[in-house]
C-alpha cells in the first residue's frame, strides 16, 4: 500500500495553488538539497523511489537468483515500507486543515473535495494503525482489516484527487486560451505583450505539472486496486505495479524539489 498526496500537502491530493507560482530561486545544489530532504514527504519519497526500484529488481530477476541476496533485497524492501509508514505519523492531519481551509466555488467541488481529502485523510490514519501493527504492538489479526479499510479510503481519496484536478485543467485551459488571444491581439495593434507571455508560460508550466499529478494519482491508485485485489487481475501483477510505484515516487519527488 503507498501514497499519496496533495501536494504539498502533498498527500495524494498533491494540491497545487490555483494561483500560478513563480519559479522558484536558483539555488547553491547543496543548499537545495538540505531544504528538500528537511521536509518530510522529500525523504518520504526517496524512500519510496528506494522501495520500488528494490520491488523491481526481485520481480523483474534483474540480479543472479541467489537466496541470501534476494532475502537482504526482501528484507529491506520491508524495513523501508515499514519506515515509510512511520513518517506518516500526524499526516492525516494536513487534510484536515486542508479542507478547513480551502473555499469551493460550487457544491460539486465541495462534494468531491470531501471525497478527495477525506479519503486520503482516513488512509493515513489507518496507516498509523498499519504501521503498530507491523511494529508488533496491535495483534497481527488485525492487519488484513486494517489494509483493506486503508486500500480503500486511498483509492476513494485518489478518485476525488483526479476529479478535482480534471476540474484544475479545464481552468487552466480556459486561462491559457484568454492569454494567447490577448498575446494575438496585442501583436496585431503592435503593443507589448511580455507580461501576457510570462503568464502564458506559467500556465504552460502549471498545467505540465498539474497532469504529472494527475498520473501520479493514478499509478497510485492502480496500487490500492492491486492491494484490494491480492495483485489478482491484467496489471496488477507484481512487476506492474512496482513500476507503477516508482514512476508515483519519481514524478513526486520531481515536484516537491522544484517547490523547495
Amino acid at each position: 500500500m503507498d501514497s499519496k498526496a496533495p501536494t504539498t500537502v502533498t498527500p495524494l491530493l498533491k494540491k497545487e495553488s490555483p494561483n500560478v507560482q513563480s519559479k522558484p530561486k536558483n539555488k547553491d545544489f547543496l543548499t537545495h538539497l538540505e531544504a528538500y530532504l528537511a521536509k518530510r514527504d522529500g525523504v518520504d519519497k526517496l524512500l519510496k523511489i528506494s522501495r520500488y526500484a528494490t520491488k523491481i529488481i526481485l520481480a523483474s530477476s534483474a540480479l543472479p537468483e541467489t537466496l541470501t541476496l534476494n532475502q537482504r533485497l526482501k528484507s529491506f524492501e520491508s524495513s523501508v515500507g515499514v519506515s515509510r509508514k512511520a513518517f506518516r505519523l500526524g499526516k492525516f492531519v494536513q487534510d484536515v486543515n486542508a479542507l478547513r481551509n480551502s473555499h469551493f466555488d460550487s457544491k460539486q467541488e465541495l462534494a468531491l473535495a470531501l471525497v478527495a481529502y477525506g479519503g486520503e485523510g482516513l488512509y493515513f490514519f489507518v496507516e498509523q494503525l498499519v504501521w503498530l501493527v507491523k511494529s508488533g504492538l496491535i495483534d497481527g489479526k488485525h492487519a488484513r482489516n486494517l489494509q483493506m479499510v486503508s486500500a480503500w479510503a486511498e483509492l476513494v481519496g485518489y478518485l476525488g484527487s483526479i476529479s478535482l484536478k480534471i476540474r484544475d485543467l479545464i481552468r487552466i485551459s480556459e486561462d491559457e486560451r484568454s492569454v494567447k488571444l490577448s498575446i494575438e491581439l496585442a501583436i496585431t495593434r503592435g503593443i507589448g505583450c511580455q507580461e501576457e507571455k510570462e503568464r502564458l508560460s506559467k500556465l504552460i508550466e502549471k498545467k505540465l505539472m498539474k497532469r504529472l499529478s494527475v498520473v501520479q494519482d493514478l499509478a497510485d491508485a492502480l496500487m490500492a486496486v492491486a492491494d484490494i485485489r491480492d495483485g489478482k487481475g491484467h496489471f496488477l501483477g507484481p512487476l506492474s505495479i512496482s513500476i507503477a510505484g516508482l514512476l508515483s515516487a519519481l514524478i513526486s519527488t520531481h515536484k516537491n524539489w522544484i517547490s523547495c
